[in-house]
């Protein structure tokens, strides 16, 4: 029995706002003279999947049961929460998906200690994580799933931010405007001699080491005095209670919340774009285009209950959810060839370590099965 995502994945981030709330005052008031972009990062969220159908009854794959542990990226969350939601609901309850956040480094942190069986990121695996799994004996199999457009937001009061350009967030966001770059006419002569405040990913998100790298030419290089948390909801609601704010995060966070926040678009040097599913699909977005990955631990996927999952994610239902929750889905030859490699039990990394493949996903998955 198919439920709608958006309206519940909203109860839920309503839910977890008072604790957002209470979250965001702690980062700020930690973040003063902070030079961490770890300080005030928020607790890890967890979210379990529902315990059986509305009436009961096993309504979906027989003779199924165990538990799934998951962690790591904000920004895969709504995608795994919502499979996981779906997938208890067709095995009865007897499946039990335990989808938690605390970031793309953090969740590899508890997947290279045996801790989950999934590690979800918002970034391909590093090679000192590779390292460290292969420490401990831990395998894997790398899984694209989706696609996503960083997005820049400001506050919807703010009337004279609509479009930035890459060199403006360099300019914002990097290590050397540290305490000196503070008013929106330092960014732009025109915008006006106030003040403005930061909010982002922390140190230990996938989104943070993207969008550094793509800003300022290499990843974790960031200015440390902003407001830093790796539950994304905190950044959307201290950017909706702060007119001067701006901060950025995965789209699928601004589809929940277009009516606290206002989308700015980016110029990378041909015009202005604004992330939509169309220009993050075709490209017209492409620098802050990004695949999202689920990473399975090769053991724990000869599990019945956890390949049953994990094929149920890559399949036209798992595809039909990533659109309901705001991302885009891979065509279907692309995740076809994802499928392939749970199939065929492919281990390793094709997009991340020390020599990760370059191209589109779908041609580094087609020349590397």
């Amino acid at each position: 029995m198919k439920k709608t995502y958006q309206a519940t994945i909203r109860f839920k981030k309503a839910v977890l706002v008072i604790g957002a709330m209470f979250a965001l005052a702690l980062v700020a008031a930690a973040c003063g003279g902070s030079s961490s972009p770890e300080a005030g990062s928020a607790g890890p969220a967890t979210s379990q999947a529902p315990v059986g159908s509305p009436d009961g009854s096993s309504t979906g794959v027989d003779g199924l049961s165990g538990l799934i542990q998951i962690d790591g990226s904000s920004t895969v969350f709504p995608i795994s929460e919502a499979v996981a939601e779906e997938f208890g609901l067709l095995t009865g309850g007897d499946v039990r998906v335990l989808v938690g956040v605390s970031g793309t480094g953090g969740g590899f942190k508890k997947f290279c200690n045996g801790e989950t069986e999934i590690s979800n990121a918002s970034r391909p695996i590093k090679a000192k994580e590779v390292e460290a799994c292969a420490e401990k004996g831990i395998d894997f199999i790398e899984l694209p799933v989706a696609i996503d457009g960083l997005s820049v937001m400001v506050n919807p009061e703010n009337e004279f931010v609509n479009c930035v350009t890459l060199d403006e967030l360099h300019v914002m966001w990097s290590p050397e405007a540290e305490g000196t770059v503070r008013r929106w006419n330092q960014i732009r002569p025109e915008w006006p001699d106030k003040a403005f405040s930061l909010y982002g990913p922390g140190a230990d998100s996938g989104t943070f080491d993207y969008f550094t790298e793509v800003v300022n030419g290499e990843s974790q290089m960031s200015r440390g005095d902003f407001i830093a948390s790796e539950n994304d909801n905190v950044l959307v609601q201290g950017i909706s209670g702060d007119r001067d704010a701006v901060g950025y995060f995965g789209y699928s966070y601004y589809v929940e919340n277009q009516d606290k926040l206002k989308l700015v678009g980016v110029d990378a040097g041909a015009g202005c774009v604004t992330p939509t599913p169309e220009t993050i699909a075709d490209g017209t977005y492409a620098h802050f285009a990004r695949p999202l990955f689920m990473y399975v631990n090769s053991v724990a996927a000869q599990e019945p209950h956890i390949l049953e999952f994990v094929r149920y994610f890559l399949g036209a239902e798992g595809a039909a959810l990533v659109r309901e929750v705001g991302y885009i889905a891979f065509p279907e030859d692309t995740a076809a060839l994802s499928e392939n490699r749970i199939e065929s039990r492919s281990t390793g990394t094709l997009f991340g370590g020390q020599t990760p493949k370059s191209g589109p996903v779908h041609q580094v998955l087609k020349d590397n099965p």
